[in-house]
C-alpha cells in the first residue's frame, strides 16, 4: 500500500477511535465523568513573522529558554533582552525547528537559551527582532517560593477558568505533570494551545514532563511518539545530564525537582532508570533540603478511573525515591484530585513521599467521578473537581500545600496541608541515597 493512502487510511482510523468513544485512554468505562465544558479555539492575531505560542522553561543554573512559534520560516532565532522596558541590552541566538505530521507542517519553532540572569528579577524581550514585547520574572535563588501545580490541562473552557484561578495570584514555576493539549492526532490544537497558555507561560517558566496525550505514535510510520511534545515543549534534559526530553531534573531555590517520564522506558536496565540513580547521587540535602518528583500515571490511586496503570513504573523506581528521602510525587492522567498520606511499598511509612494526584486541570474528557469505596486509609482527601494547586516552600523545613477547586468565578481552597522536609528527620537517614551499584 502507498504510504501517503495508509497514511491517510491510518488518520481515519484515529479520528473515529478518538473522537467517538467516551475515554480512549481509560482503563476501563466503568466510571462516570462529569461532562466537560466547549472546547476553545485560539487563533492567531498576528502576521506570519509575529511570535505566537511563546513559552519560557528554566534552563539549568541562571538561565531561561525562551520557545516561539512562527509562520514565517526566514525568521531569525533571536531574543533581545534587558530589565527595562523596550531596552535591550543583550541578544542571544538559538535554534529552530519544524515537523511534519501526515499532511500537517508546522511554523518554525525557535528555541534561544538567555542568560546568566539575575534572581527574582523582571526581564522584558522580544522574539525574532520584531512583534510584541513581553516579560518574565526568574524564581528566587532561596526560600520561600511557590508553585503553580496543575495536570491533565487541556483547552476547554475549564481550562480557561483554571488559568485565570491560577493567575489571579503570584507564583514563581508552573509545574504540569503530563497531559498539554489534548491534540491527539490533531497537529493544528498544539497550535492552538500554545496560543492560549501564551499570557501565563510568557510570563513565568513552565516545567512540563509527558503524558499519554503526549504520545501520538503510529506504528511503522511514527514509531517513536512525541514528535510534537519534543519539538515544541524542550525542557532541560541536556543540562541534567538526561538524554531524552522525556526525563529529566532541575534545582530551583534549595530544591530539586525530578521530571520522569511514565512514557519512557523505566526498568532496571533502562536510561531512564540509570539516570534517576545517578542523578539523585548528586543531591546534597544539606544544600538542597527538597526533593519533589512529578510524573503522569499514579503510583496510588483509589480512583475506579487508569487504577494501577502506574504499577509497573512504580514497582520499578519507588525504591529508589524513597531511599533518596523524596519528599513528594505529584501525577496527574486521573482527571479527579486525591492526596495520600506517606507511603512507601503500599504502606503508610513516615520517610515516604507524600503522593498527590492532580490530573484535575481542565481536560475535554471530564472528571473521573468514580471512587472506590470503602476508601483506603492511606487515602486522606479525595474528591473529582477541576482545580489547582499551589506549594510554597517557606524555608528548609516547612512547605504549605492547598488545593483549590475551581468555584466558576473563585477558585475555593478545599484542602490543605503542611509539609516537612525529610532531610530534617534524623530517624529516616538511616540508609543514604543509593548508589548505581546498590541497585
Amino acid at each position: 500500500m502507498d504510504k501517503k493512502l495508509l497514511a491517510l487510511v491510518l488518520a481515519s482510523f484515529l479520528f473515529f477511535l478518538f473522537f467517538n468513544t467516551p475515554d480512549s485512554h481509560a482503563a476501563s468505562n466503568d466510571y462516570i465523568r462529569h461532562p466537560p465544558r466547549q472546547l476553545v479555539a485560539t487563533p492567531h492575531q498576528g502576521s506570519k513573522s509575529d511570535p505566537q505560542q511563546v513559552h519560557v522553561s528554566l534552563a539549568g543554573k541562571d538561565h531561561m529558554r525562551i520557545s516561539w512559534v512562527t509562520d514565517d520560516k526566514n525568521v531569525e532565532s533571536k531574543v533581545e533582552y534587558g530589565k527595562q522596558p523596550e531596552k535591550y541590552n543583550a541578544v542571544a541566538t538559538g535554534e529552530n525547528t519544524e515537523y511534519e505530521y501526515f499532511f500537517y507542517t508546522s511554523g518554525t519553532i525557535h528555541h534561544v537559551k538567555i542568560g546568566p540572569l539575575e534572581p527574582a528579577t523582571t526581564y522584558y524581550y522580544r522574539c525574532g527582532g520584531q512583534g510584541q514585547e513581553f516579560s518574565f520574572k526568574t524564581p528566587p535563588a532561596t526560600f520561600p517560593i511557590e508553585f503553580a501545580v496543575v495536570g491533565d490541562l487541556g483547552q476547554t473552557e475549564w481550562t480557561v477558568s483554571t488559568l485565570a484561578h491560577v493567575g489571579s495570584e503570584d507564583y514563581d514555576v508552573f509545574l504540569l505533570p503530563g497531559d498539554l493539549s489534548y491534540a491527539d492526532f490533531q497537529q493544528p490544537r498544539w497550535d492552538s494551545f500554545g496560543r492560549l497558555v501564551e499570557p501565563y507561560a510568557s510570563r513565568r517558566p513552565w516545567m512540563v514532563t509527558e503524558g499519554n496525550h503526549e504520545v501520538e505514535m503510529i506504528p511503522i510510520i511514527y514509531p517513536h511518539g512525541f514528535k510534537a511534545y519534543n519539538a515544541r515543549w524542550k525542557m532541560p534534559f541536556e543540562e541534567s545530564g538526561s538524554t531524552s526530553n522525556l526525563y529529566y531534573s532541575f534545582d530551583v531555590a534549595g530544591i530539586h525537582i525530578l521530571m520522569l517520564g511514565s512514557y519512557a522506558e523505566f526498568d532496571h536496565d533502562s536510561a531512564q532508570y540509570r539516570w534517576l540513580v545517578e542523578d539523585l547521587a548528586k543531591v546534597d540535602r544539606k544544600k538542597t533540603p527538597w526533593v519533589v518528583a512529578l510524573l503522569h500515571a499514579p503510583w496510588y490511586n483509589t480512583n475506579s478511573a487508569h487504577h494501577g496503570e502506574g504499577e509497573s513504573m512504580r514497582k520499578a523506581m519507588e525504591e529508589v525515591l524513597y531511599k533518596a528521602r523524596v519528599d513528594v510525587v505529584f501525577a496527574g492522567h486521573v482527571h479527579a484530585y486525591e492526596r495520600f498520606t506517606r507511603i512507601y511499598d503500599k504502606k503508610a511509612d513516615p520517610c515516604g513521599p507524600v503522593y498527590i494526584t492532580i490530573g484535575d486541570g481542565g481536560n475535554r474528557e471530564g472528571l473521573a467521578m468514580k471512587f472506590k469505596e470503602p476508601g483506603s486509609p492511606l487515602s486522606l482527601y479525595r474528591e473529582p473537581s477541576f482545580g489547582h494547586a499551589r506549594l510554597r516552600m517557606l524555608d528548609e523545613t516547612r512547605a504549605h500545600w492547598s488545593w483549590h477547586r475551581n468555584n466558576d468565578t473563585d477558585a475555593y481552597v478545599a484542602d490543605e496541608v503542611w509539609l516537612e522536609s525529610l532531610s530534617t528527620n534524623a530517624a529516616c537517614w538511616d540508609t543514604t541515597t543509593p548508589t548505581k551499584d546498590e541497585l
